[in-house]
C-alpha cells in the first residue's frame, strides 16, 4: 500500500468518526408570536433573550438569531408568490409596511426666481395659457443648459453660450495651429491665449462694422 493511499484512508477513517451535526427544528415556537415586515425581510421577536449564566452569550445570541431567521424564511415561503423563470426561482415581497426615517431631511422648495414669478404674473412660457405655449416653451429649453458653476441654465451656443467658457482646461488646438506655438511662446502668450485674443478681436471687428452700418442707415434716412 502506498503512501497516499494510507493518508487516504487515515483522513476518511477521521472524518467518519467526527460527529454529524445536530440538525435543528425547521419550525420555531415562541412564547409570543413574530411579527413579519417582509417588504423590508424584518421579523420582530418580542420575547426576552434567554441566557444563562454557565454558557455563553454568544451562544445565547446563536440561537435567538437562528429562530428568527428561520421564522423570516418560513413567512416567505408560505406568503408569498413564488415564479419560476429563464433566471431561477424568483419570490415576490410585498410593499413594506414599516415607516423608515429618512437619512437626510427633506429637500427645502426652490425659492422662484425674479423671472419665474414675472413670467406667473404675466402668463408667458409655461405659465400662459394660450394652448401649444407650454411645448413651445419645452423645446424653447431645449436650447438651454444647466451651467453648475453659475447656477442657471445658459444658451447651448451664440452669445453667452456655454460653448465659450474662458475656463476650459483642454482646449483642442488645430495642427496648423503647431506652426504657431513658438512664435506665441516668445510673445509670452500660448495657443489658448491666442484664440482667446483671436474671438475678441473678432468680436471687436463686427462691433465698428455693426456701428459702421448704423451710421449708413442714418445718412441715408436724412439724405
Amino acid at each position: 500500500m502506498s503512501e497516499i493511499e494510507a493518508a487516504n484512508k487515515a483522513s476518511e477513517a477521521a472524518s467518519s468518526s467526527k460527529p454529524k451535526p445536530e440538525r435543528l427544528p425547521v419550525t420555531v415556537s415562541k412564547p409570543t408570536p413574530y411579527t413579519f415586515d417582509l417588504g423590508h425581510l424584518l421579523a420582530n421577536d418580542p420575547n426576552p433573550i434567554e441566557t444563562s449564566r454557565l454558557g455563553p452569550l454568544n451562544t445565547s445570541l446563536k440561537a435567538t438569531a437562528r429562530d428568527g431567521v428561520q421564522s423570516l424564511l418560513n413567512q416567505l415561503l408560505t406568503t408569498c408568490p413564488i415564479t419560476s423563470s429563464q433566471q431561477g426561482v424568483l419570490l415576490t415581497l410585498p410593499s413594506p409596511s414599516t415607516i423608515l426615517p429618512r437619512h437626510k431631511p427633506l429637500p427645502k422648495p426652490k425659492q422662484p426666481t425674479k423671472w419665474e414669478l414675472f413670467a406667473r404674473k404675466k402668463g408667458i412660457g409655461k405659465y400662459s395659457s394660450k394652448p401649444g405655449a407650454a411645448q413651445a416653451d419645452k423645446e424653447r429649453r431645449k436650447k438651454l443648459v444647466y451651467d453648475e458653476e453659475k447656477g442657471e441654465w445658459v444658451p447651448r451656443w451664440g452669445y453667452k453660450g456655454n460653448n465659450k467658457a474662458d475656463d476650459d482646461w483642454l482646449v483642442e488646438v488645430n495642427e496648423k495651429d503647431w506652426k504657431n506655438e513658438e512664435d506665441a511662446a516668445v510673445k509670452g502668450s500660448s495657443i489658448r491665449g491666442m484664440s482667446r485674443a483671436e474671438r475678441k478681436d473678432r468680436i471687436r471687428r463686427n462691433e465698428r462694422k455693426m456701428r459702421a452700418n448704423e451710421r449708413k442707415s442714418r445718412g441715408a434716412g436724412s439724405g
